[in-house]
């Protein structure tokens, strides 16, 4: 029988992809593909090719009703198993279903299934106790060789970063204590870039708003950096005029569009825009606008009946509307997942669709095609930055800066993400059945009784399984201390006299710390390279310094330590401990 979809080519290399991981392996796996990039053709194969039993999931009843639809274009029968579809069946080899009701009926599938597919997969959690988890366990228990694969557009979530831990181009996503991820391998990727580049996506127009933006930087943010709602409804409260113009610049430049969607950060916000608009041509859905009629909304919006939708966090996924060719946000987020999915709903082709305007009103300064670092800003004006690995040569991306020439001043990554290969054949190398990760560190907490370098949050060593003494309780102890005295340093600088190399700590109330390394004994030398030779440049071009020219050469590219603890002696103080990167509770120089 002749199929009812060819697949494009990055679909079937996405299946391919997951035919060659699962043949080698149970282990869990994600695959990658942007909004529109229709991953409901890639489960239609997946499940269409498979011999035993398969569960897709979702969490939201038009993507359940999506899926479905492709695969029964084969002319295969399956069942649906979704409340909000008003179907319970799971008697056929394939079954689409919700992760809610699959959870609150998960009696009705204790089957041996062979493969569960995670649509929206982003949204599975760690959590033992969470929805998807729990259907997890009980399918293993069935079958222990069971197979999971994901699939989402946005595979990172704020609270916990990347979902996956090894990617097949040959890295690692995260740090030593992201261990414990949802899935355990990412096996195929396309970015957005390529889609938009290739014809497959609509180019979207960012435009920069025109008139004032919503100031959100001073409110306060959540575990998962997003603001309370009562704390926006009062910032918001206070701008009504603000609010009144980005509807009429939204409306002005609407005139030629077919469909604009417009993302609000409050119900109450939802409700003063909806009011600045049309009422004929505007509807307005919250997740407390009745199912029948979100759904009579939603249609008169496809035939275009309706030209604004203006809603509050619920159509960010499993909305088709090919149409739209205007996103206006009016909502802050932190989230590079949300704002893909946000601008995702204007990215579908459709007939005489020449681009889509995605206009920002929340000053959300999210870089649409660059979220490869998949982790939260350290700070709002923080960038993608590019840095080598020393030793293997790695180009990892982390959050960082870059003076005008574009080299990287500054950078937050903790340890170097490429996977190691064998120097013959070009093959990865494995350790206990895992590819293994290059273990230089950017940034380490040094081991006082080996002196192996660990994660900065490691409270034992990976070398030899020793505490680590905690920084915190360094800094407390020393505070005790009458004859101690503790500097938060906010920089260093060197001097010298013959082969003795002078380093003075600055802190940020103007006390000064010193202690000299005499370059022509072995053991001065070695302390100064462990110290601030391997260290240089933010760690990205560790030296050996045999000189003390050497080292006041380059001076301005050492390292400060974050804080410095020194002794009363006789008559100076004694630097005896340095410490580098630090994390935890104490402030650190000219930290508010």
């Amino acid at each position: 029988m002749p199929l009812p979809f060819k697949l494009r080519p990055y679909q079937q290399e996405a299946v391919d992809a997951t035919l060659r991981h699962f043949r080698k392996t149970d282990e869990s796996a994600v695959i990658v593909l942007p909004t529109g990039a229709g991953k409901s053709l890639v489960i239609a194969e997946l499940a269409r090719l498979a011999r035993r039993k398969i569960l897709v999931l979702t969490h939201v009843k038009e993507l359940v009703e999506q899926n479905h639809a492709k695969y029964q274009s084969y002319g295969l029968t399956a069942s649906v198993f979704s409340a909000g579809l008003k179907r319970k069946e799971n008697q056929h080899q394939v079954t689409f279903a919700s992760v809610q009701s699959v959870s609150a009926n998960l009696d009705r599938f204790r089957h041996a299934y062979s493969l569960l597919i995670i649509d929206e997969c982003h949204r599975v959690s760690g959590d033992e106790s969470s929805q998807y988890q729990r259907i997890i366990e009980l399918m293993r228990q069935q079958n222990d060789s069971l197979k999971v694969l994901g699939l989402t557009a946005t595979p990172y979530r704020l609270a916990m970063g990347w979902i996956y831990r090894y990617h097949y181009r040959g890295f690692v996503r995260g740090s030593d204590d992201d261990q414990d991820k949802p899935f355990v391998h990412c096996i195929y990727e396309l970015p957005l870039s390529y889609m938009i580049n290739r014809g497959y996506l609509t180019k979207p127009e960012l435009v920069d708003a025109a008139v004032a933006q919503y100031d959100f930087s001073a409110l306060p943010r959540n575990q998962f950096g997003e603001y309370a709602e009562k704390d926006v409804n009062q910032l918001l409260s206070k701008y009504p005029r603000v609010t009144r113009a980005i509807i009429e610049q939204i409306m002005k430049l609407a005139v030629d569009r077919k469909g604009v969607m417009i993302f609000a950060a409050t119900v109450e916000h939802a409700k003063e825009i909806n009011g600045y608009l049309p009422e004929h041509q505007t509807a307005l859905i919250t997740g407390a606008t009745d199912q029948s009629e979100r759904d009579s909304l939603i249609q008169r919006f496809k035939q275009g009946e309706l030209k604004y939708l203006v809603n509050v966090s619920v159509l960010t996924t499993g909305f088709d509307a090919p149409h739209v060719d205007f996103i206006a946000i009016l909502r802050p987020t932190q989230s590079v997942s949300l704002y893909q999915q946000i601008v995702g709903r204007g990215l579908r082709l459709d007939a005489g669709k020449q681009d889509c305007l995605v206009i920002d009103y929340a000053g959300n300064n999210v870089n649409l095609h660059h979220p490869e670092v998949g982790e939260k800003k350290p700070n709002p004006d923080s960038e993608p930055v590019q840095v080598f690995c020393p030793v293997c040569g790695f180009a990892n991306i982390f959050w960082g800066k870059t003076d005008d020439e574009g080299q990287v001043v500054e950078h937050h990554g903790r340890r170097c993400q490429g996977i190691l290969e064998l120097a013959v054949g070009n093959e990865l190398t494995e350790r206990d059945g895992r590819p293994e990760q290059c273990d230089y560190r950017f940034r380490f907490k040094e081991c006082p009784h080996c002196n192996a370098e660990n994660d900065i949050a490691a409270r034992m060593c990976h070398q030899c399984n020793k505490a680590i003494i905690d920084p915190d309780d360094q800094l407390r102890d020393a505070l005790k201390l009458k004859d101690a005295m503790v500097i938060r340093c906010a920089g260093i600088t060197v001097g010298a006299s013959g082969n003795k190399l002078k380093v003075t700590y600055h802190s940020e109330d103007g006390e000064e710390l010193n202690e000299s390394f005499d370059f022509s004994k072995l053991g001065q030398r070695k302390v100064f390279n462990r110290l601030f030779g391997r260290r240089f440049a933010n760690s990205q071009t560790p030296q050996e310094f045999g000189r003390v020219e050497e080292v006041l050469e380059v001076q301005a590219l050492l390292s400060a330590p974050d804080f410095v603890i020194a002794r009363k002696q006789k008559h100076y103080w004694q630097v005896q401990e340095r410490i580098f990167d630090y994390q935890g509770s104490y402030r650190k120089a000219y930290e508010t």
